[in-house]
C-alpha cells in the first residue's frame, strides 16, 4: 500500500466507514475487539494517521471476507478475557500471556514486535527511565502507553489526539519526552529534520502483535494464518510502518508554525 493509500484507509475509517468492502458485503459485519477504538471523525479537523495498525488490520482481514468491521473496546489483558462479543481480536500481548489463553482463543502472531521508547532533545538532562520522574511526557491517544509512564515512572502525562500532535509538542518545549513504539520512532529519526530530537531512552519491555480468534473459529484462523504470510513475505510491516511516519513527519512539518523551543 503507498503513503497515499494509507491515509485515505485512514481517513475512511474516522469518517466512520468501517464497513470495508460494504459494496460487496456478503454478510453481518465483523466484530472486532480493539484496544483502542477510533472516534469518529469531525468535519473540518485535520486527518492525522494514527499510531496504532490494529484498525488497518482489521480492515484488511473484513475485506478479505468481503464483510463489514465493527469495533469494539477489547482489552486482551484483562485476567478473564471473554471471546463471546468478538469474531477477532488485534492485540499486543507478552508472548507468555498470549500462550495463557488457552483453550479460549487461538492466538495467530503477525510477528510485529513493539516496545515504548523516548526521544528528547540532545540537550535532555534525562539519561534513564527512572528520570522522568516528575518530567512531562507527551503520548498519543491511540498508542499503547497512556496510563503506563505515569504509573511506572511517575512521569507527568500530556496525551494528544495522535502522534503527530504529541511530536510537535515535543519541538514547541510542552514536553521533556515523547514515548511512542520503538519501530516508528526509528523509521523517525532517519529525518535529517529530527537531528536536534535524537536523544533516547533504550526500548523498554516488548509485546508481540497478535490475531485472537475464538477456539472453534479453525477456518478463521487459517485465512489469517495465511494472510500473515503472505504480508511477511512482502515486508508488507517494514512499508506500512514507513509510509506510516513519513506521513506523520509531514504532518508535524506542515503543524509547525513556530520555531524548534530553545
Amino acid at each position: 500500500m503507498s503513503s497515499k493509500g494509507f491515509r485515505i484507509f485512514v481517513a475512511a475509517l474516522f469518517l466512520g466507514c468501517a464497513q470495508t468492502g460494504a459494496a460487496a458485503a456478503s454478510g453481518p459485519d465483523l466484530t472486532v475487539g480493539l484496544r483502542y477504538v477510533p472516534p469518529p471523525f469531525v468535519g473540518g479537523a485535520k486527518v492525522r494517521t494514527p499510531e496504532s495498525i490494529e484498525t488497518l488490520l482489521a480492515g484488511e482481514v473484513a475485506a478479505r471476507q468481503q464483510r463489514g468491521a465493527k469495533f469494539i473496546e477489547f482489552d486482551a489483558t484483562a485476567s478473564s478475557v471473554s471471546m463471546d462479543s468478538v469474531d477477532f481480536a488485534v492485540a499486543d500481548l507478552p508472548k507468555s500471556q498470549a500462550r495463557r489463553q488457552g483453550g479460549r482463543a487461538i492466538a495467530i502472531a503477525t510477528g510485529q514486535v513493539t516496545r515504548p521508547m523516548a526521544i528528547m532533545r540532545t540537550d535532555t538532562d534525562i539519561k534513564s527511565w527512572r528520570q522522568l520522574k516528575g518530567r512531562t511526557v507527551c503520548l498519543a491517544q491511540d498508542g499503547r502507553y497512556v496510563g503506563r509512564i505515569a504509573e511506572r515512572y511517575g512521569a507527568i502525562e500530556q496525551v494528544y489526539r495522535a502522534p503527530a500532535d504529541s511530536l510537535l509538542a515535543l519541538r514547541t518545549g510542552e514536553c521533556d519526552a515523547a514515548v511512542h513504539d520503538d519501530t516508528m520512532l526509528k523509521a523517525l529519526l532517519r529525518f535529517p529534520e529530527w537531528k536536534k530530537f535524537s536523544a533516547s531512552l533504550p526500548p523498554g519491555e516488548a509485546a508481540e502483535q497478535y490475531f485472537l480468534v475464538p477456539a472453534g473459529s479453525e477456518d478463521l484462523a487459517k485465512q489469517l494464518k495465511e494472510m500473515v504470510g503472505r504480508w511477511k513475505s512482502q515486508a508488507y510491516f517494514n512499508k506500512l510502518i514507513s509510509d506510516m511516519t513519513r506521513d506523520i513527519a509531514f504532518e508535524v512539518y506542515l503543524d509547525q508554525t513556530v520555531p524548534d523551543c530553545h
